[in-house]
């Protein structure tokens, strides 16, 4: 099969593509035959990264048609249209089925080879059937980055009708699905952005306000916005470029819910203040199976709209990779299969 995968660290040229054995299912698994998957920040990561394996076919968002079932399984046949959550825990139960919790809790793409092939096996247990008004390139959207989106607003930081949430990076994946998610809670929604053409793209998903953070200094923004009561719920996976700024941000009895570290892992907090205005820091990965049922389902019924920048087919895999660290990127860059 035609495949992209990795055997060195380094940058985009570290991308080998060519052909690969086909997989082969084992109990409990099924082969999927791609159709498309989306590129994240993990796959930066997983480039870069000295402690993933190797060789390793990254991609993690796995979008494709059943073509091949393995023993014992009975819930899905060749030819059913499909959505894998991605990531997978073996030999435990995941705690309130919260896969990220388990000892085992291993990604595609990351710990075991993922989607960025024309064929990829995975359990059975992770798959969910795509609703034939869902398009191939939306699916491939979610696994990851609208998943994270939900679990952070939702189950993390359990965002209220009439609170203030403020979005940075309001053009990256998990950043333009969270505008949509917090609208859709009922909160106003305000988002930071780095660019003029940005604000306008931010507010046509859903922002009520959104700030060029180059042009304009975001703390006095949502203080002034918020008559100065400041954000009840941030949304953050820069790390250190921003935090400073989103603790700012912080109303009294806040949020910070914080699902990565693009850019930045250590960073410094005065928890003097902290404490005593009663705010909270909230780290989230990922979500669970249900959730992600819960996100495809809002999706195929128009309610979420992921954005695609870009799309690309598997050969391209090194351009694609440098289009999702371009600073005018806004949205998913995804590969088609």
């Amino acid at each position: 099969m035609k495949a992209a995968w990795l055997e060195t660290v380094g940058g985009p040229e570290a991308l080998r593509t060519g052909d690969r054995p086909d997989p082969v299912p084992g109990p409990g698994e099924v082969v999927v035959r791609v159709r498309a998957c989306s590129l994240n920040h993990l796959d930066l990561w997983v480039r870069r990264g000295k402690s993933f394996p190797r060789p390793l076919i990254p991609g993690s968002d796995v979008a494709g048609v059943v073509d091949e079932v393995g023993p014992g399984v009975v819930t899905f046949a060749s030819g059913d249209e499909v959505v894998a959550y991605p990531a997978v825990v073996e030999g435990e139960t995941a705690p309130g089925g919260y896969a990220p919790l388990a000892s085992s809790f291993r990604i595609f793409g990351a710990h075991r080879d993922g989607a960025l092939a024309e064929r990829v096996a995975v359990p059975a247990s992770v798959l969910i059937r795509k609703p034939c008004a869902l398009s191939w390139l939306d699916a491939a959207c979610l696994p990851i980055a609208f998943l994270t989106a939900w679990h952070m607003l939702f189950a993390r930081a359990r965002v209220q009708p009439g609170e203030t949430v403020l979005v940075q990076s309001a053009g990256s994946g998990v950043g333009h699905a969270a505008i949509q998610m917090a609208r859709l809670a009922g909160a106003t929604v305000l988002a930071t952005t780095g660019s003029p053409a940005k604000v306008d793209r931010a507010l046509q998903l859903g922002a009520h306000h959104a700030i060029h953070y180059v042009a304009e200094d975001p703390v006095k923004v949502v203080r002034k916005l918020t008559g100065g009561r400041g954000a009840d719920v941030v949304v953050d996976h820069n790390g250190d470029r921003t935090w400073a700024t989103s603790v700012a941000c912080l109303a009294r009895g806040g949020r910070l819910v914080v699902c990565g570290v693009t850019e930045g892992a250590r960073v410094a907090l005065d928890l003097g203040s902290f404490f005593y205005a009663a705010q909270s820091v909230l780290g989230s990965t990922l979500g669970t199976l249900d959730e992600l049922a819960t996100v495809i389902s809002l999706t195929a019924c128009g309610t979420l709209k992921p954005v695609v920048d870009r799309v690309y087919p598997l050969c391209d895999i090194a351009e694609a990779h440098a289009r999702l660290i371009s600073a005018d990127r806004f949205g998913k860059v995804v590969l088609a299969m």
